[in-house]
């Protein structure tokens, strides 16, 4: 009873006490708190906008002037917060006194901004970028590209959920070879090619210069160049329409970007790759970048940014290649057979792989970079800025492959009993060896011209830009020798399979004394002749103009308009030659008689195969070519007459884009919806070389000629954001978008052959239609006041008229026509789709006690699906290329007082690299890559004088980064690339 009472007393003077301090509140009330809302750079009124007080329930709505009152607030401080559809959340601090008047004005930055040159210093930063957006983006700051151990810009994208950076693809970069140097090249977005993506630098498209498709070289760009990566996964009206998967703008910073009047940074750094120093060499690379950044005038009006680097690396990777054989040198079998090697019947041809053969190779190489950026921006007045951005970067690539080749001959068939199935028995083994190189010089550079003027509530954003890119392989060079050259009954075998296999699936050959001996000793093999040259120069120049108009409104629902137009010229150019010296037929020469080798390496593939492997001088290869080539090597189609091979591959486009598009921006309360409407027109213009053939199938003088294909394309859109706080918004995206095919598939070189009366014309297909997207995006986002963001995005997309990435070869070729006459030409595909759900999450503990308050983790993970029709036969439910099911980031990270640790891991499910790889005509040969598993390592700390230490280890667990295989659940015939570790050590001071 007494306890009771004494609760009972307690409550009473807790209340008596509320209410007195209620009553202190109310008599020390101050004036009422009159604000103005406006634009930030018009000074226009924003009208319907919700302001409030944090911690507070003073909430208030602005007029059509853009003005609020908030009655009777106590003095104190206090925090106003901003919230309007379509303009970037605002917290301004103010101050009430215990009596007088307060005022407060806020301009507000319009998110449709963040497509200019907006840059992220941190992942805080890059979150409310996320937040304040029109459209689905994903942002990658400054912090995020400094803190990865990654190699260039194309992997850094791999932390962007949906994105899957691939090491391989067209071109040069195709298969194994690409993969040997062991950085990611392409980044595929939402399961679509990469080709399907639109590549900006600071809003300009860039050129597009790999020879048969559109894909971007993205390996160029290193992460110390940039500032911000911007992936757009949704398409305004006011965006390229020939995007179906994404829009990735890499922004550079410019003076206004940057708090001090001036200031700039140098670095030093320096790498190490593991693999290299398993062969003995040295891996060692480095390179220094800088920039510098200064604001001046009267009223710091001018602005200047420049920034540099250059960078190397030397490496040496370990290849094995018994899928590349099998490709090229028919080096497999089926395990059960019928008596012609066919597979037996009642036996599932995936599972049903016999490896005869394989390749085993040493692929050193170096490669250099360098480049830079440099934006001045003149900042006229309050109501007109211009500015002029340029970057360029430039990369140059020497790399050796010195394969060790096992290829299966004299093949027959055994009956098992008298079953009526067969196996398959290697009759011998031939020993023999290839050299080739894959050298690579590619540049990228950008340039344009622009300003922003306010007229009213008028904005006028004028912009001249140009791009131009180019990915030449200079000389490739090549020479093989044989032991098999001048007989065939060397090194006997017997058995249905050349392989064992270990832990993992990983195959061993299993090699006769005999043949042990003769892969140690290369140079004993026969010259089969004085090697092959080829060069290969592709390269893009693309220029144009746009304008943008917007108007803003002062009041109603409509918030603004925006139109413009845009007009992108660019001009491709391939060609592609190649000589063949004249064989050695004098059965005495062997490669070590050619000079070309300078030593050996101990094992070809150190902790699998320990055989030796030799060293090869690139020069002396070029020097022996060079030596006994003649005018009549030139080989390149394996046509008769030279003027027909000098000019067979041969491929020169122009193309041309005319774009106008419109849309407005409505604000309904917390609801902002933007409809829009984009055309485009492109006229192709594309110039290739026919070889012809007489009426009695002889070869004759072939000659240019031209195509023209034509899409006009509209593209209808409509966006709903609604922010219902502070820290949250929803939003809904419905779009059309498209896809041009590549120049190389409308118009490749044509042929032109006659056999029997019946005349077939192989060419490209300028009636490709184009390929076409409707696309669904609907996502989540929200953020808290303690380091924390969290995103849910799901997406649905319908294709028509798919073309996959068929490298240099013709997409779903197609033979049609009548009578006498036949076209095959590479033709669409059908329909396609494209779902799935992605998450992101990032949080930093602040609400930890000391020091645990520097801890933080973030998640990222993408489940996908893909389903496509190829529109051949058997082909009508295909996975798309390089989009596997599921991908994702976790990371464990601190971060404090200078100090700086990430832990994070990289996972990819398999994907499907190419289509009917054995070219079975049925998809269970397709070749597939194996999931890919990355631990990486960083650690920096930044001290107060401005020096900053950081240093990263990429794939610490030394997983293999390539591991390629042909059947979806099949790892008999496999290419697997190790490329080991890198590690780099950055030093940098901030001034």
């Amino acid at each position: 009873m007494k306890t009771a009472g004494l609760k009972r007393r307690k409550l009473a003077i807790a209340v008596s006490m509320g209410f007195v301090a209620a009553f202190a509140a109310t008599t020390a009330l101050a004036t009422d708190v009159h604000g103005h809302l406006q634009q930030e750079n018009s000074g226009q009124p924003v009208a319907n906008a919700r302001v409030s007080l944090d911690g507070t329930s003073y909430t208030a709505t602005a007029d059509k002037e853009g003005n609020f009152v908030f009655a009777n607030v106590p003095a104190g401080s206090y925090t106003v917060s901003v919230s309007q559809a379509g303009f970037a959340m605002t917290h301004t601090p103010l101050t009430v006194g215990s009596s007088g008047l307060a005022t407060v004005t806020l301009s507000l930055k319009k998110v449709a901004e963040l497509k200019g040159l907006i840059v992220a210093a941190n992942r805080y930063d890059a979150s409310s970028m996320q937040m304040d957006a029109p459209n689905s983006v994903n942002v990658l700051s400054a912090a995020d590209l400094q803190y990865t151990a990654v190699h260039n810009v194309a992997e850094a994208l791999g932390l962007i959920p949906g994105v899957n950076v691939t090491n391989t693809g067209s071109g040069y970069f195709s298969g194994i070879d690409g993969a040997a140097r062991g950085e990611g090249v392409y980044a595929t977005v939402r399961g679509l090619p990469a080709d399907y993506d639109v590549n900006l630098i600071n809003g300009v498209e860039v050129a597009q210069g790999m020879p048969y498709s559109r894909s971007v070289q993205l390996s160029l760009l290193p992460p110390s160049g940039l500032q911000t990566i911007v992936m757009n996964k949704t398409s305004t009206a006011d965006m390229d329409g020939d995007a179906i998967g994404g829009t990735v703008d890499f922004r550079t910073p410019s003076a206004f970007d940057f708090a001090k009047d001036m200031s700039g940074s140098v670095s030093v750094s320096g790498r190490s790759e593991s693999r290299a120093r398993d062969y003995g060499n040295s891996g060692l690379g480095g390179g220094f970048a800088g920039d510098f950044q200064t604001k001046f005038g009267s009223e710091k009006q001018f602005g200047v940014y420049a920034s540099a680097y250059y960078d190397y690396r030397t490496y040496a990777n370990s290849e094995e290649a018994a899928a590349t054989s099998a490709y090229n040198d028919g080096s497999w079998q089926f395990a059960h057979t019928d008596a012609n090697g066919n597979n037996a019947a009642g036996y599932d041809p995936a599972k049903n792989l016999s490896s005869t053969g394989m390749n085993v190779g040493v692929v050193p190489g170096y490669e250099r970079r360098y480049g830079g950026n440099f934006s001045f921006d003149y900042k006229v007045d309050e109501t007109l800025s211009t500015y002029l951005r340029m970057t360029y970067a430039y990369a140059q690539t020497t790399e050796d492959t010195s394969f060790t080749q096992l290829i299966p001959r004299n093949v027959t068939y055994q009956e098992v009993g008298t079953s009526g199935v067969y196996t398959p028995n290697i009759g011998r083994i031939a020993s023999r060896y290839w050299y080739e190189t894959n050298p690579e010089v590619a540049d990228l550079a950008t340039f344009q011209v622009g300003g922003d003027k306010t007229v009213g509530g008028w904005t006028i954003s004028p912009n001249v830009f140009y791009s131009f890119g180019d990915n030449d392989r200079p000389n490739h060079v090549e020479i093989d020798g044989r032991e098999d050259k001048y007989s065939q009954t060397n090194f006997a075998y017997s058995g249905s399979t050349l392989m064992s296999y270990g832990a993992g699936g990983f195959p061993y050959p299993q090699l006769t004394p005999a043949l042990l001996a003769q892969v140690n000793n290369i140079p004993g093999l026969y010259a089969n002749d004085d090697g092959e040259l080829t060069k290969i120069y592709s390269g893009q120049r693309k220029g144009g103009a746009k304008v943008d108009f917007r108007y803003d409104f002062t009041d109603g629902s409509l918030s603004s308009i925006q139109f413009g137009g845009k007009f992108t010229e660019s001009v491709r150019n391939y060609t592609n030659r190649d000589w063949s010296t004249a064989g050695i037929n004098d059965g005495v020469t062997t490669l070590g008689d050619l000079g070309i080798f300078t030593g050996s390496y101990s094992s070809i593939f150190p902790g699998q195969y320990n055989w030796k492997a030799p060293k090869v001088s690139e020069s002396a290869v070029s020097n022996l070519i060079q030596q006994y080539l003649v005018s009549s090597d030139l080989d390149t189609c394996g046509d008769s007459l030279y003027a027909n091979n000098y000019n067979c591959d041969t491929l020169r486009g122009r193309e041309e884009v005319s774009a106008i598009y419109g849309k407005a921006t409505f604000n309904i309360g917390n609801l902002e919806i933007i409809p829009g409407l984009r055309f485009e027109h492109t006229g192709i213009e594309n110039t290739y070389w026919v070889v012809p053939q007489d009426s009695s199938g002889n070869e004759i003088l072939g000659y240019f000629q031209t195509n023209h294909t034509v899409y006009n394309e509209p593209l209808p859109s409509v966006f709903l954001n609604y922010r219902p706080s502070d820290g949250s918004i929803y939003r809904v995206g419905l779009w059309q978008s498209y896809t041009r095919p590549s120049l190389y598939q409308l118009g490749s070189s044509s042929s032109v052959s006659t056999s029997q009366g019946v005349t077939t014309i192989t060419r490209g297909n300028p009636s490709l239609k184009a390929i076409e997207a409707t696309n669904l995006d609907f996502s989540g986002q929200w953020t808290n006041n303690n380091g924390g963001y969290a995103s849910v995005a799901g997406f649905y997309k319908h294709l028509s008229h798919y073309i996959y990435d068929a490298g240099g070869q013709q997409a779903n070729s197609s033979t049609n026509g009548g009578g006498t006459t036949f076209y095959k030409t590479p033709e669409n595909g059908g329909n396609g789709r494209v779902y799935g759900v992605e998450l992101d999450t990032h949080q930093k503990f602040k609400f930890l006690p000391e020091p645990f308050d520097g801890l933080g983790v973030s998640f990222n993970a993408t489940r996908q699906n893909t389903k496509v029709d190829l529109g051949t036969t058997g082909f009508h439910n295909e996975e798309m290329q390089s989009a596997p099911k599921f991908m994702a980031n976790a990371e464990v990270f601190y971060e404090k007082n200078g100090f700086s640790l990430n832990l994070s891991y990289h996972y990819t499910s398999a994907w499907l690299a190419n289509y009917d790889y054995l070219n079975q005509g049925a998809p269970w040969d397709d070749l597939w890559i194996r999931p890919i598993k990355r631990l990486d390592l960083h650690a920096g700390y930044m001290f107060h004088n401005g020096l900053q230490v950081d240093f990263s280890i990429s794939n610490l667990a030394d997983n293999y980064s390539y591991w390629a295989h042909v059947g979806r659940n099949s790892l008999t015939i496999s290419d697997v690339v190790d490329t080991g570790m890198t590690s780099l050590l950055t030093v940098k001071y901030n001034f």
